[in-house]
């Protein structure tokens, strides 16, 4: 009866305001550090971690009942009291084992309240001396805030102690991989607070890249191996991506303003506005931006997993499906985007993997009847010709921006492993061969003799003069001049004089001219230098005794397609000849001397069946004089077509043959820009060599 009684009590009982609540147990903590005269028991068998959980309920219980953002009596209670900073406090003092501080961490960060986290920024960096000392760690871990300077030279007398022994080292492992789990899930919690306060996902993403730079290997294995952090990273990449519309302009995702992972501020009405799906496009971009950084950052073993692990989860998984897709809308909105990310990758790691996963990892010679081995490079080189002009100009401009990127298997993939053996070259024995003249056969036509071309050559299309020389790049002592090269003298003005006088309309319109190539030439070689400076590519061609001139020579799918469209270039849109002349002039600008001597000599004797650069525009021509004899007036006609693309004419009556016109016009303008890389190029290895 009486224990009834007691029961009906208790059930009757008010329960203590959460307020009261959370002091009470606050204060029984500080109790037991005051009266304690116990400092060698672990926290683990004190009843410290549960009065922390059960004030950890207490803040959660307030925040649901409360509205998004407002802050309780018992979070009041906390940020005035600066619990957070007594219990740093208490966990700096304490000289017990590891468990201690742990503790103290764990429950000091898993706080779901914004303002818990952001309060604990200010003092973050003193917590990351003291749990990097605790563990072993050579260099800070949790934080990478304003203080990191300071925070490394703190720190700096970590890295000079005694090398581990294998006993220690396998001690220390087992140390750190339950802390790494338990900073793995402190990162979790941050980002499922991205939506409700950005700050905290920076400070997250800050923390998490001072982690994986760690140059510990054990570290590297830990953080790969043992937790969920590539999928982690990958899977967000994913949902991002996911998240954009199945159709964008190419447009509006080449220009969307450049993207920093910790500056992503935007207001959703404007960029509502501005075109749908811009949020969702620079989500993606930011992400995509912070896993680049992140992976340039890491420790070279980490770096390599996450970017194996991108490419495999979404590189494979997510983009692949889309790039090879039917639909032209869904290709191009993916080759666009392909193209925005190709741009933005800058580590190391990533491109490398990013490279493997376009164009696979062959590296031998191409065979015609092999270029489908690797289905989506097969598929994206297939497109540079594909029916849609919006979709070949895309993907065309997609290999534009891959070129240039510094990886010297993007080159050797599409075009120097068809060159190494130089079996474009014509293959005849030594005593069969005719005794040369000037460096040429005695019965070989001079191209300045050739009719096609011309003797009377005026000051425009002439070489220009030495006073050009004063301008040029310094060459890199790796790339020496040539044994035999032919005159460069007789290469410009061969380019110069390839299209006939009555097909030009330079010379009638002002800075028009050759010279105008010159200096963006010197430029974007130099430019290039110093990109294939580290490369392992030969100064001088392979000798031609060492060449198996008897393989048959195939030039390479990437190659043929591009020869086949500048094969066309009297038949096809402007805009599609311009990006084609544009990815030719920035193979011909790099500085390998197979690649030099197939894409920029006309004089080389090709074999059977083979074809060059040079040779290509020859045919290109030979079709177009005989077209001009059918057309009236077409010379005026071009003139007019020249100064409206150059805004000199306004718009008018349409004109007659427009596409060849126009088709023209870009011929003549590529010969001297192939005329000056030549120039600028023979000139640079001169000054090189000794």
């Amino acid at each position: 009866m009486v224990f009834t009684r007691n029961l009906s009590f208790l059930q009757l009982a008010p329960s203590l305001p959460l307020q009261e609540d959370f002091v009470y147990h606050w204060k029984a903590i500080t109790h037991y550090y005051i009266e304690t005269s116990d400092d060698k028991a672990p926290v683990t068998d004190t009843n410290i971690p549960s009065h922390l959980e059960q004030m950890l309920d207490i803040l959660t219980q307030e925040e649901l009942e409360r509205e998004s953002g407002e802050t309780g009596p018992c979070m009041e209670y906390l940020l005035h009291h600066k619990i957070l900073e007594t219990l740093y406090t208490l966990g700096k003092a304490d000289v017990r084992e590891t468990a201690s501080v742990s503790v103290h961490i764990s429950y000091l960060y898993a706080s779901p309240h914004p303002n818990v986290w952001f309060s604990v920024t200010f003092w973050d960096y003193e917590i990351s001396i003291l749990v990097s000392h605790k563990v072993s760690v050579s260099v800070p871990i949790l934080f990478w805030s304003e203080y990191s300077a300071q925070l490394r030279c703190k720190s700096g007398y970590l890295q000079t102690r005694p090398r581990r022994t294998p006993a220690r080292y396998a001690l220390y492992c087992s140390e750190l991989f339950p802390f790494i789990q338990s900073v793995n899930c402190i990162f979790l919690l941050h980002l499922r607070f991205i939506s409700q306060d950005g700050r905290i996902v920076v400070k997250a993403c800050e923390g998490l890249m001072l982690l994986v730079s760690l140059p510990e290997p054990a570290a590297a294995k830990c953080l790969t191996e043992n937790t969920d952090l590539c999928v982690l990273l990958t899977d967000r990449l994913s949902a991002f991506y996911k998240a954009l519309p199945t159709s964008m302009d190419p447009v509006d995702i080449e220009t969307v303003e450049s993207v920093n992972w910790g500056l992503d501020v935007y207001n959703m009405k404007d960029d509502a506005a501005i075109f749908t799906g811009k949020r969702a496009l620079i989500s993606f971009l930011s992400w995509l931006d912070y896993c680049d950084q992140l992976i340039k950052e890491a420790q070279k073993t980490a770096a390599a997993v996450l970017a194996k692990v991108v490419r495999e989860r979404f590189f494979v998984s997510i983009l692949e499906p889309q790039l090879m897709q039917t639909s032209e809308v869904g290709i191009l909105t993916s080759t666009a985007l392909l193209n925005r990310i190709i741009r933005q990758v800058t580590s190391e790691a990533l491109l490398k993997e990013m490279v493997y996963f376009l164009l696979g990892e062959d590296m031998g010679p191409e065979a015609l009847a092999s270029i489908s081995q690797h289905p989506l490079r097969h598929r994206l080189i297939e497109h540079c010709d594909h029916l849609s002009d919006e979709i070949s100009i895309m993907t065309l401009r997609l290999f534009e921006h891959l070129i240039q990127k510094p990886d010297q298997h993007i080159v050797h993939s599409l075009v120097l492993r068809s060159l190494g053996e130089r079996n474009y070259l014509e293959n005849k024995p030594q005593e069969d061969k005719e005794p040369l003249e000037n460096g040429q056969p005695h019965d070989s036509v001079d191209l300045e003799e050739d009719p096609l071309f011309g003797d009377d050559l005026s000051a425009d299309n002439r070489l220009s003069s030495p006073n050009w020389l004063s301008t040029s790049p310094i060459q890199s002592p790796d790339h020496a001049k040539p044994d035999g090269k032919t005159e460069v003298h007789k290469i410009v003005n061969s380019f110069l004089c390839l299209v006939p006088d009555e097909a030009k309309s330079s010379s009638h319109v002002d800075g028009t001219g050759y010279d105008t190539y010159l200096r963006d030439a010197h430029r974007q070689f130099r430019d290039y230098c110093g990109i294939c400076q580290r490369w392992d590519w030969r100064g001088t061609p392979k000798p031609i005794e060492k060449c198996h001139l008897d393989n048959p020579f195939f030039e390479g799918h990437f190659l043929k397609v591009l020869f086949d469209r500048m094969g066309r270039i009297l038949d096809q849109p402007y805009d599609v000849n311009l990006q084609v002349t544009s990815v030719l002039s920035k193979l011909s600008l790099l500085p390998h001397p197979h690649m030099h001597e197939y894409l920029l000599d006309p004089y080389i004797n090709l074999g059977p069946g083979c074809r060059s650069l040079f040779s290509v525009i020859v045919r290109v021509v030979g079709d177009l004089m005989l077209r001009i004899q059918r057309i009236p007036d077409f010379t005026p006609k071009l003139l007019l077509v020249r100064k409206r693309l150059l805004g000199l004419e306004p718009e008018g009556l349409n004109v007659d043959h427009m596409t060849l016109l126009e088709g023209v016009i870009v011929l003549e303008e590529f010969c001297k820009e192939l005329a000056a890389i030549a120039f600028v190029k023979f000139h640079a290895a001169a000054s090189s060599s000794p």
